[in-house]
Parts: structure tokens; C-alpha cells; sequence
């Protein structure tokens, strides 16, 4: 039987992210709306392809046996998209970039009042997650991420050294010691779902009995603890010619091998053939130099 791609990439978002709730959010769709298309999918293959429950939905074997083909027709709508794009003459229109919530906020959102000034033909869109997206299938165009490409159709455009350092309100700050020890700070750290994410699992490693004095789930929500004296956190010194003025400073504090970072501009091989995409990817590129002669 012909199955279409929409019914492909419903199917494919519910097994990768294990509801039909997530699915929604990440294909921006209504819950009863994707719930009764994959439904209708289901009545036409003659099989159901999930087992629901309370706590999400799981695969059935009908379910298993179709998820390879979908994520190699998920790659293949990709390239297709990119191909029919590469016949734009003008750098012009949307390009979507991916980023850690902390890169997103003190990065990519003051760039983009500067492209809008200078570059008024580009739009950026920018999807702060801490999950990376697939450049592959054209979840995102361009990704800044901790790590290069792994795989065959991406690309690591360029690479940025970065250096972390405990960062903490001038109040706390003057109340702790001058070299104070890893273990005897007040962490401020990431909450579930997002607990093993760094520097969770970095400090658990230099400071035996690791236990955070503040946790959330949103970067924001952390800075705005460590503003308010909290706590101390971890954070990339990054500086850059949009650098948002902060009331925190760093402390004296030895990370050891987690005191330095990268930061990686990433692409699909083919998206960077689309002229707003490389003309994007170049933008970027540039001012990560700059940040690097800073």
C-alpha cells in the first residue's frame, strides 16, 4: 500500500518521543488531531502500531518493524526538501538554527537584531533545546552544539574553543571563602528530566557527595537563582560583540578537565548548497571568529 510521508513523520515522532502528548508539541500539531490521524494509519495498515498506557505509548512488532524504513524516509524528505531548495538565486527567507538554551539566549537572540539590520532578507528561527536535533532530516538547518558531526551527510563548519568557570552573585561571592572548595559550594544545577546533563554529572565527578542547592529544569531560571545569590553555577565564557551585560562573576574555583568546552557550528552537507543557509552559516561562522580573537 502507498503511505504517505505526513503519515510517516506522525508515526516516526511518536516512537521517538514516546507519547502521542510529545509528538504533538514537537510537530506543533493538536493532540486529538495527530491522535486521530494516527489512528486512521493504523485502520489502513490492519495493525496497531502502539501499545498506549498511562505512560506513554511503546511499539508493537508492526510498529518495530516499520521504524528503520521511516527514519531512512525521513532522511530522504530531508534531502529531497534541500534539493528543490538549492535553485534559489537569493539568500532569502528563513533559516532555522538549533542551540542549548544558554547559546540561544546569549548568543543567537542579540545576532539576530543585528541580521535584521544588516541582512533584512534573512529570517532566523531559533529552537533553544537541550535535545539535538536532526540536521539530517531537516529538523533544523544549522545547529551550535557541544559536539562535532558524527555523521556521514554533516558537516562541522568551524569549531570554538570555549572556557568554563564558576560564576556567582557579588553578594554570595563575598561571603565565601577566597579559594573555596568544590564540595562546599551552593550548586545551582539542572533539574529531571534534564539531571544528567552537564555540569550534573561533571561536578558528581570532582566533588564526592555532590548534592545541588538549587535545581530547575530552564537555563533561566537558574541564571535568575545565581543572580539573586542562590548559588554559584557553571557557565561558558563566551565573550562576543553582543555579550549582554551580567552581575555575576567568576570565582576562583580549578574544574579540572571540564574547564574547557567546544562549541561547534554544525550543518547537513547538502543544506549548506542553499544560498540562505550558507549565507547564514557564514554569518555565524564570522562572528564565532571574532569571539575567538576576543
Amino acid at each position: 500500500m502507498d503511505i504517505r510521508w505526513d503519515e510517516v513523520r506522525l508515526f516516526l515522532a511518536v516512537a521517538e518521543e514516546g507519547s502521542v502528548s510529545g509528538a504533538a508539541r514537537r510537530l506543533r500539531l493538536a493532540q486529538p488531531t495527530l491522535s486521530r490521524r494516527l489512528a486512521a494509519l493504523e485502520h489502513a495498515l490492519g495493525e496497531s502500531l502502539f501499545r498506549r498506557s498511562v505512560s506513554g505509548a511503546a511499539l508493537t512488532a508492526a510498529g518495530e518493524r516499520l521504524l528503520e524504513p521511516a527514519k531512512r524516509m525521513a532522511e530522504w524528505a530531508g534531502e529531497v526538501g534541500r534539493a528543490a531548495e538549492r535553485t534559489d538565486r537569493e539568500p532569502r527567507g528563513l533559516v532555522r538554527v538549533t542551540a542549548a538554551p544558554i547559546v540561544a539566549y546569549d548568543f543567537l537572540a542579540p545576532f539576530a537584531a543585528w541580521l535584521a539590520r544588516h541582512h533584512p532578507g534573512l529570517r532566523l528561527e531559533v529552537l533553544a533545546t537541550v535535545q539535538y536535533m536532526d540536521l539530517a532530516r531537516g529538523e533544523a538547518d544549522l545547529a551550535l552544539r557541544g559536539r562535532p558531526a558524527g555523521q556521514p551527510d554533516l558537516v562541522t563548519v568551524y569549531t570554538l574553543e570555549t572556557s568554563n568557570a564558576v560564576h556567582a552573585a557579588p553578594s554570595l561571592a563575598r561571603r565565601l571563602p577566597r579559594r573555596p572548595r568544590l564540595v562546599d559550594l551552593p550548586w545551582i544545577a539542572w533539574a529531571p528530566p534534564y539531571q544528567d546533563l552537564p555540569p550534573n554529572p561533571q561536578l558528581a565527578e570532582l566533588a564526592p557527595g555532590y548534592t545541588p542547592a538549587f535545581t530547575s529544569d530552564h537555563i533561566l531560571v537558574q541564571l535568575a537563582a545565581a543572580e539573586a545569590g542562590a548559588g554559584v553555577t557553571v557557565l561558558p565564557r563566551l565573550r562576543h560583540r553582543f555579550s549582554r551585560p551580567s552581575s555575576l562573576v567568576p570565582l576562583s574555583v580549578d574544574l579540572g578537565p571540564h574547564a574547557r568546552g567546544e562549541l561547534h557550528l554544525v550543518a547537513a552537507r547538502s543544506a549548506l548548497d542553499i544560498p540562505r543557509v550558507r549565507l547564514m552559516a557564514g554569518l555565524i561562522e564570522a562572528e564565532l571568529r571574532r569571539a575567538r580573537r576576543t
